[in-house]
């Protein structure tokens, strides 16, 4: 894993590694949000955050991103 990688891992909190385990499960965000015990609007806000914290535009390319570093 590169420099950039590590970093981009360790800026991710336990609680974005869950919201991006049950978005790969294909979840609806309100489903996504009454398991992470949050609304709605928390989930699309945290995914907004961490699709920025990760350097992608989607949510797809998150969970993709987390999945072939072995996070979900």
């Amino acid at each position: 894993m590169g420099e950039a990688s590590t970093r981009q891992v360790t800026a991710l909190s336990c609680q974005d590694v869950e919201l991006l385990r049950l978005l790969a499960q294909g979840l609806p965000l309100c489903s996504v949000a009454r398991r992470l015990r949050t609304s709605e609007r928390t989930v699309r806000r945290r995914t907004r955050v961490i699709c920025d914290r990760l350097g992608v535009s989607a949510p797809i390319q998150a969970v993709v991103w987390a999945a072939q570093r072995g996070l979900v």
